[in-house]
């Protein structure tokens, strides 16, 4: 179970951190990414963190977002700064072992967070 948090309405330019809480006790084990989606698009990648902290992330979001893992705590975060209007949507989390299947969207979901930015 993938809990998703820390959503809200900011204005361009400012920051926000999202995190996404995992119940299982093997969360450690999970790759874990972070999808987004904006009214009338379809949801599309945003970042993602292999079990080892590697990571990866899509173009729109590269140097403004980073994605981070604190295994004791069972949570991935998302560091979001210098935030566009562009990057208003529904953010959800995704979880599964494999990461070539995390970054495309993952076995298990969390129910999203909004995240409204203001122009």
């Amino acid at each position: 179970q993938l809990q998703a948090s820390g959503g809200g309405l900011v204005q361009a330019g400012d920051s926000l951190r999202l995190s996404c809480a995992g119940s299982a006790r093997t969360f450690n084990t999970y790759a874990v990414g972070w999808f987004r989606q904006a009214p009338g698009k379809e949801r599309e990648f945003v970042a993602a963190i292999t079990k080892s902290a590697g990571t990866s992330y899509a173009d729109s979001v590269k140097g403004r977002f980073t994605i981070s893992r604190d295994n004791a705590q069972n949570t991935v975060y998302l560091q979001m700064n210098s935030l566009k209007p562009e990057d208003t949507a529904v953010y959800y989390c995704t979880a599964d072992p494999a990461f070539p299947i995390v970054i495309r969207g993952g076995h298990y979901w969390g129910q999203g967070t909004q995240v409204t930015v203001s122009s």
